[in-house]
């Protein structure tokens, strides 16, 4: 009993520092990207685009294969399941919900994390291990500031963004086979959508996009910063 108290009670502060740790990243890369350029040491806007461009612009092919792919499995489901009440007509406001309040932001979630998230934490732990974080130290470059705050300010305007991309190209794969199964015009789907859909439901899924772009990039940076044991750290 007294090994078992020992061992939740250590995974607890450990579980506590590590929480405190990702909070101190966030607020020293905030710090950075209000106040650096007061202090004479900006966050460069050449890195910023550079991981814009990484997290987002790369991104759009399989956020759009996979957005679409989402947007018509629900029609298809939506369809066949409302066919027993004999309500398909009712399928719009289904997807129209799922897609932006749900499946868009978290699959673009899924994908920046699986994409961008675990190249950045291993862009950090390579440097970490050859000793590239201590000569930006010696060069008096806060590595927070030149790695993970240009990267936060990228996730939380393109992880966002790609969110309404995927949004949009989600409601528009429901729409392609609703329009096909149900005979309705592109057209009336869109109508249909635009009023069964409040701005509170878009505005719930970029909310949760904001949440998961930081998260992300805590994440990642922790998990860069912490490397130890040289390339199998790294994995």
């Amino acid at each position: 009993m007294l090994t078992f108290l020992e061992g939740l009670g250590r995974r607890t502060v450990r579980g506590i520092e590590e929480l405190g740790y990702h909070a101190a990243l966030f607020a020293e890369s905030i710090y950075w990207l209000v106040w650096g350029k007061r202090i004479g040491q900006p966050v460069r806007n050449n890195h910023v685009v550079k991981e814009m461009v990484s997290v987002g612009i790369n991104a759009l092919p399989i956020i759009t294969v996979l957005s679409f792919s989402i947007g018509i499995m629900l029609a298809i489901q939506g369809i066949h399941t409302l066919k027993t009440f004999g309500a398909q007509n009712q399928v719009v406001l289904g997807i129209a919900l799922s897609v932006t309040r749900e499946f868009a932001p978290l699959i673009v979630a899924i994908l920046v994390a699986g994409r961008s998230g675990s190249a950045f934490a291993a862009r950090i732990g390579t440097m970490k291990i050859s000793q590239e974080l201590d000569a930006l130290k010696v060069m008096g470059i806060n590595p927070v500031r030149y790695l993970l705050a240009p990267a936060l300010l990228a996730m939380l305007v393109m992880v966002p963004t790609v969110t309404f991309f995927a949004d949009l190209v989600g409601l528009l794969g429901g729409g392609l086979y609703s329009a096909a199964e149900l005979g309705i015009g592109l057209d009336v789907y869109w109508e249909r959508t635009l009023d069964v859909l409040d701005p509170e439901d878009l505005m719930q899924g970029l909310v949760k996009s904001v949440l998961f772009a930081v998260m992300i990039s805590l994440i990642s940076a922790a998990n860069g910063f912490s490397v130890s044991g040289g390339a199998e750290g790294v994995g």
